[in-house]
């Protein structure tokens, strides 16, 4: 494959933790489209690229000439021309993540010319809070939500409940306690479900990002209960938390949004 297929280059790689890394990614010789906080694109790389250490042996060797494809979570604001962030997850398995995670500094990668999605705030009225709740990368388009829509001291409330197994996955976490000091109408939750093996101790709560709802953080922080009436809710990331939040959240009168059955519950499956 000629390199001027590869038509995007690395900018910025940042490891969060072993198996998480923040990627910057800005086209060669090209401009991005514009697109809408909340949308994905596609990354790849031929079969031929290198794998990074620790990722298992691949069954059956890919197409070398062939591109890998994936679609991930924009994370950088819309109105960022410079570049494209992307928060992934590595899977040690997969085709594509572990040639990703071997990328250096001004590697090249295929990025489509395209964006797409529905996980935006189109559909969410200007009058209305917003909560985010998310495991894992599933906080990649909220990071792109707040990092253009978010203003401080603005009547609209946010607030992001973020899950991960250890306080060293919780990706962003200083831009957004960051965000907290100086918004008074953001909040920002993380909470981890395995403190025990925290080299410093966790003072935070602990569990599963669903049990902060189940124990009203949101009320507490807000001073005031989110209900349909006031409030939009964004799921995003594992399967499991997906629905076992859209279980609590329509047994508590929210409904599921839908471009045919508008409803204040908003959904993004990363599996």
């Amino acid at each position: 494959m000629a390199e001027t297929t590869l038509n995007a280059q690395v900018t910025q790689r940042t490891e969060v933790s072993p198996g998480l890394l923040i990627l910057r990614v800005a086209p060669v010789g090209w401009t991005f489209p514009d697109f809408t906080p909340g949308q994905f694109t596609v990354m790849a790389l031929p079969g031929s690229a290198k794998r990074c250490e620790g990722s298992e042996a691949e069954l059956q060797a890919p197409d070398p000439q062939k591109l890998i494809r994936r679609a991930y979570s924009i994370a950088s604001s819309s109105v960022e021309k410079e570049y494209l962030e992307f928060y992934i997850s590595l899977v040690r398995s997969g085709g594509l993540t572990p040639r990703l995670f071997a990328l250096e500094l001004g590697d090249r990668l295929w990025l489509s010319p395209k964006c797409t999605g529905m996980f935006t705030l189109k559909d969410v009225p200007e009058d209305q809070h917003v909560v985010f709740i998310a495991t894992g990368t599933g906080l990649a388009p909220y990071m792109s939500m707040l990092r253009t829509h978010l203003e401080t001291d603005k009547p609209r409330k946010f607030a992001v409940l973020h899950g991960a197994y250890h306080s060293w996955d919780l990706g962003y976490r200083t831009e957004l306690f960051t965000l907290q000091r100086l918004c008074r109408n953001f909040v920002y939750m993380p909470i981890i479900n395995e403190p025990h093996g925290e080299p410093i101790p966790w003072k935070g709560p602990t569990g599963f990002v669903q049990d902060l709802w189940k124990r009203s953080a949101i009320q507490a922080a807000w001073g005031f209960q989110p209900t349909p009436a006031n409030t939009h809710i964004f799921l995003c990331g594992h399967p499991a938390m997906i629905e076992s939040v859209t279980s609590l959240l329509i047994g508590e009168g929210f409904a599921e949004h839908s471009p045919q059955k508008p409803g204040q519950i908003h959904t993004e499956k990363f599996w």
